[in-house]
């Protein structure tokens, strides 16, 4: 018998995670060899336990699944990665692929789902949730650019565009003119109407 596929599972809640880990040692053919909790702690566990799957959560503290992703890729180019979100965003899913995911699905999809998805990764397949695919190609492409969607993150607090500047070490009229063609972008009213916007997207 081969050996079984090594995972490692990345997702900040405890329950959620062990229920995962729970769900798919119940394949014969895939053992999970390594849980962490933050996206930053990534990378190493893959390096220490020699994995072949990385699953990775989009929102956890230290950095996202698809920064980690984007590690890995550069990192460990052998190590398949399948993205898992809560949201469906199509930005989300265009973000995950460029970082190099092979695999993009919610995280209520079923386990043998995921489970089946894992297999696919590791025969040289892609697997991306039907639904969330279509709605990327509805949505299109981010039409921000990655400046302007630097300024909107920052401005996400509330700042205001003398302290972003400062931080950004922009001038305020050229954080005032990012600002007003993400604004005009978005087809919305004003920075907190883009952020939000751009969220929900996932374009940020």
């Amino acid at each position: 018998m081969s050996s079984p596929i090594k995972i490692l599972l990345a997702e900040d809640q405890s329950m959620v995670r062990e229920a995962l880990a729970a769900l798919l040692g119940l394949e014969d053919d895939i053992e999970v060899v390594a849980q962490v909790s933050r996206g930053d702690l990534v990378l190493a566990a893959a390096r220490e336990h020699d994995v072949d799957v990385a699953l990775l959560d989009i929102e956890m503290p230290g950095c996202t699944g698809i920064e980690a992703a984007a590690r890995l890729h550069q990192e460990l180019p052998t190590v398949k990665l399948v993205v898992l979100t809560t949201f469906g965003r199509p930005g989300y899913l265009r973000s995950a692929m460029e970082a190099g995911a092979d695999a993009f699905l919610v995280k209520d999809a079923p386990a043998a789902q995921l489970a089946e998805a894992v297999r696919k990764v590791l025969a040289g397949e892609r697997v991306i949730d039907p639904t969330l695919a279509a709605a990327a190609l509805a949505d299109g492409a981010n039409p921000l650019t990655d400046r302007e969607r630097e300024v909107l993150r920052a401005a996400a607090d509330g700042s205001t565009n003398a302290e972003l500047a400062a931080a950004l070490h922009l001038s305020q009229g050229t954080v005032r003119n990012y600002l007003s063609t993400a604004i005009q972008k978005l087809a919305v009213r004003n920075r907190a109407e883009a952020v939000r916007t751009a969220r929900e997207k996932g374009w940020l």
